[in-house]
C-alpha cells in the first residue's frame, strides 16, 4: 500500500472487499454544483410518500446506489460498520434492522431513542456511539472509526464553518477510508444546498438500498401510508386547525428563541405537515434557522405574531409533564410571555427532535395528533407490534 500526504496508508481494493466497503463512481462531490440524480430541480418539493425510481442497479453481487450530492456509490455487500452524523439516518438503520451498524453520531444527545422501548426486540446502544462533533469535526475520527461507508452528506461537513473540514479533507477520507453517501434532509433553509433534496421516505428508500433491505422498507412504508391515511381522514377542517410557531430554546427559562419555518419542507416537519398545521410565521418576514442565519426572536416578536400554538425544541429528554412544570410554568409567570394566547391556552408543547427518521415520525405524528386534537385522537394510533415484527424480520 502507498502512503498519502497525510501519512495514512491508502487502502487497496482488497481492503474495500474485506470490509464490505464501497467504491465511488465518479467524483466525490458529483452533483454539488446544482446537479442532481434526477430531472427534478434543486428546490423541487416531492410528495412525502413518493418513492424514488431506478436507485439501485446490480451486476453480479455488486450494486450501486445513486444519491445527490455524491452521485453513484458501488457496494460489494451491505455495510456492517457505518459512520453516521445525522440521527434521522440512524433511525432509518434501526428501522431496517441494522441498529448495530451505527458507529457514531454528530451529537449523540440529539439521537433520541426512547421510542424504541415501545418496540419489542428493537434497541440501539446509543451510549457506545462516538461523538463526531466536538469543537469541530476531527478527520482523524473517520480513520479511527474505519467505517465501511460514511452515511453523511459531505456538503454538510464542508459548509458548516465550525466543523473546520475542507473539501480536500473529505476527499482524503473518502479515498483512504470509505466513500460518503447521504443528503441533508432535516431542513431546507441552507443556501449551500443547491442540489436535489429528498423527502424522508425518499432518503429512507435510498438507505434501504444501501443495506439491501428493500422488503422491510416496503412494509414500513405501507404501514406508514395506511396510518397517515387513517389520521388524515379524521382531521378537523383546515379552518379549525391551529397554526404553530416552531422554535428552539434549550433552557427551562427561555427569553430568546431560534425560529424554524413550519412551511419548510424539511423531513423534521413532516408530521406537522401531515396534520395540516400551518406556519405562524407565514408572511412575517422572519426567516428560519440555517447555517448562516442564526437570528433569534423574543417574546415581543412572538406577541406581534401571537401564534395559536408554540413548539419548543431542545426538550425532548423531558416528559410532557416535566416540560409543563418547567418551560410552560416559566412562561405563565413571565410578564410578556403570559400575554401570549398559546401560553394562556396551554398550547405550548415540546417541539420534537431536530432530526427525525421514519420511526420517530410514526411516534411524533401520533403525539401531535393527540396533543392538537385530543377530542379526535386518543390511545395508540398505530400497531407497535407490527412495526417491531417488520424490523425484526418476523413478517
Amino acid at each position: 500500500m502507498t502512503d498519502d500526504s497525510s501519512g495514512h496508508e491508502a487502502p487497496t481494493r482488497r481492503d474495500y472487499m474485506k470490509y464490505g466497503g464501497a467504491v465511488i463512481g465518479g467524483g466525490l462531490l458529483a452533483g454539488c454544483a446544482g446537479q442532481s440524480d434526477s430531472d427534478s430541480t434543486p428546490n423541487e418539493t416531492s410528495a412525502d410518500d413518493q418513492s424514488t425510481t431506478e436507485t439501485s442497479t446490480e451486476t453480479d453481487s455488486s450494486y450501486t446506489v445513486e444519491m445527490a450530492p455524491v452521485g453513484e456509490v458501488q457496494f460489494e455487500e451491505p455495510p456492517e460498520r457505518v459512520t453516521h452524523y445525522f440521527p434521522d439516518y440512524a433511525d432509518m438503520a434501526v428501522a431496517l434492522g441494522h441498529g448495530d451498524s451505527i458507529l457514531s453520531m454528530g451529537l449523540p444527545s440529539r439521537f433520541h431513542t426512547s421510542h424504541y422501548d415501545e418496540l419489542d426486540g428493537v434497541s440501539v446502544d446509543a451510549e457506545s456511539l462516538t461523538r463526531l462533533s466536538d469543537s469541530g469535526v476531527d478527520k482523524e475520527l473517520f480513520y479511527e472509526l474505519d467505517g465501511d461507508i460514511h452515511l453523511i452528506d459531505p456538503q454538510w461537513l464542508i459548509n458548516n464553518g465550525s466543523f473546520k473540514l475542507e473539501e480536500s479533507d473529505v476527499e482524503e477520507v473518502s479515498s483512504n477510508v470509505a466513500p460518503f453517501v447521504g443528503n441533508t434532509i432535516f431542513r431546507r433553509t441552507d443556501e449551500w444546498h443547491d442540489y436535489r433534496y429528498y423527502t424522508l421516505y425518499e432518503a429512507f428508500e435510498k438507505t434501504a438500498h444501501i443495506y439491501q433491505e428493500e422488503e422491510k422498507f416496503t412494509r414500513i412504508k405501507q404501514l406508514h401510508d395506511e396510518f397517515i391515511a387513517r389520521v388524515q381522514a379524521d382531521l378537523p377542517p383546515a379552518d379549525d386547525r391551529p397554526n404553530a410557531l416552531l422554535t428552539f430554546a434549550a433552557g427551562n427559562e427561555p427569553e430568546a428563541f431560534y425560529p424554524y419555518r413550519l412551511s419548510d419542507q424539511g423531513a423534521n416537519k413532516k408530521h406537522f405537515r401531515d396534520l395540516g398545521l400551518s406556519d405562524a410565521l407565514a408572511d412575517t418576514g422572519v426567516e428560519g434557522l440555517s447555517t448562516t442565519d442564526r437570528g433569534q426572536i423574543d417574546y415581543e416578536t412572538m406577541l406581534e405574531v401571537d401564534p395559536d400554538s408554540i413548539l419548543v425544541r431542545g426538550h425532548e429528554n423531558k416528559s410532557h409533564g416535566e416540560f409543563e412544570d418547567t418551560v410552560l410554568a416559566f412562561m405563565k409567570d413571565h410578564e410578556a410571555a403570559s400575554e401570549l394566547a398559546a401560553v394562556q391556552n396551554d398550547m405550548v408543547f415540546r417541539g420534537g427532535p431536530i432530526y427525525s427518521g421514519p420511526l420517530h415520525n410514526l411516534f411524533l405524528t401520533e403525539r401531535y395528533a393527540r396533543l392538537y386534537f385530543p377530542e379526535v385522537y386518543t390511545g395508540e394510533l398505530f400497531d407497535r407490534q407490527r412495526v417491531a415484527d417488520i424490523i425484526n424480520g418476523d413478517i
